[in-house]
């Protein structure tokens, strides 16, 4: 799973928000995929940086304007 497979990384946060926004991404038409790198925990870092959120190149823009508008209301 990377940039060349056609996907992009929209959000880095912990795996429970990850999966949320995931949700929230799917609800409005965005096909989204959770990431849990807790098992890679040494190369990428702690827990609240464990769920990686991907969407489909195409979709990128429109994932990360939900993803801000979430943000900005928590």
């Amino acid at each position: 799973m990377s940039e060349h497979d056609g996907l992009k990384n929209v959000f880095t946060g912990s795996f429970l928000e990850a999966s949320f926004i995931k949700s929230l991404l799917e609800e409005n038409g965005i096909g989204a995929m959770v990431r849990n790198t807790m098992n890679e925990i040494i190369v990428y870092g702690s827990p609240e940086n464990a769920g990686l959120v991907f969407v489909a190149e195409g979709h990128e823009a429109e994932a990360k304007r939900f993803i801000a508008e979430y943000l900005s209301n928590k």
